[in-house]
């Protein structure tokens, strides 16, 4: 596990720096500290988390508002985008989905730009941070952007395992069948998406900054092979599935049909036929 300070901006506020060493129980870094991996920096522009010097890669910080997520909500391609075809996105269904793996958010906001209600679950304590960071200063940026506030209330994020809340729901829906609940369906998701940590390349080039850090900070999702079938226990028209191109197929369990891009393929494991 790497080392991980907090490095304290004078813009920061005092409750949120104290909130924030709560929660993480993370040393302050000072002068004097000894040298650590990264740092996380709190400032009134956000969190960000800073590499030590030498890494190669800058600070990374969740932004909804500007830079790559503000350009591809715009120019993205719509429901013409590889992962909205994948989850069946379409001008008559945005489903319910329920992201198990969030990260930074990235492909949630993707899917609630294109009208999807997103339940995204994050369980690092860290990566949880940049992420509801991220989202907070997104929602007070969409009082001036009503297209972004409409984009905002349809995320919401839990700080929890995966596995454990995809047991809670099929102890649910175990419960509904017994009591013969015909409201099942509306209390499952859609479509359970789920992208594990990618493995690390073998290549000498570089992964982008985030998986750097993420790889050392989170570590391989050793146990993501066991929520597929939870995950399929669970939804109601699908499960897709974030792999590497190339890569074996999750739990090396065959979908029912992948689309494959230069770099990455998504399984999609159907359970019923989508609403038209």
């Amino acid at each position: 596990m790497p080392i991980i300070h907090i490095a304290l901006d004078t813009s920061a506020s005092a409750s949120d720096v104290e909130s924030l060493i709560h929660k993480l129980g993370l040393p302050i870094h000072t002068d004097n500290a000894e040298s650590c991996d990264y740092l996380l920096s709190a400032a009134t522009s956000g969190l960000s988390l800073v590499p030590a010097a030498g890494q190669g890669y800058g600070a990374i910080t969740c932004d909804f508002v500007s830079g790559a997520h503000s350009h591809r909500r715009r120019f993205g391609g719509g429901n013409g985008q590889a992962i909205a075809k994948a989850i069946g996105v379409s001008g008559k269904f945005t489903p319910q989905v329920l992201d198990l793996t969030a990260g930074l958010g990235g492909d949630g906001f993707v899917l609630a730009s294109l009208g999807c209600s997103v339940t995204l679950l994050e369980r690092n304590p860290i990566v949880h941070c940049l992420l509801a960071d991220g989202l907070r200063r997104a929602c007070s940026a969409a009082q001036d952007d009503s297209e972004l506030a409409a984009i905002m209330a349809r995320l919401t994020l839990i700080e929890t395992d995966s596995g454990d809340y995809l047991e809670s729901l099929v102890q649910r829906k175990t419960s509904c069948d017994l009591a013969g609940d015909g409201r099942r369906d509306a209390l499952q998701p859609d479509v359970v998406y789920i992208d594990p940590m990618f493995p690390e390349r073998k290549k000498t080039a570089k992964v982008k900054k985030e998986m750097q850090a993420f790889h050392a900070i989170v570590g391989a999702d050793i146990d993501a092979y066991n929520l597929l079938e939870k995950a399929l226990s669970v939804a109601v028209y699908r499960v897709v599935v974030k792999r590497p191109s190339g890569a074996e197929f999750l739990n090396d369990k065959k979908p029912s049909y992948s689309l494959d891009g230069k770099s990455t393929r998504y399984d999609i494991y159907t359970l019923k036929k989508l609403p038209s």
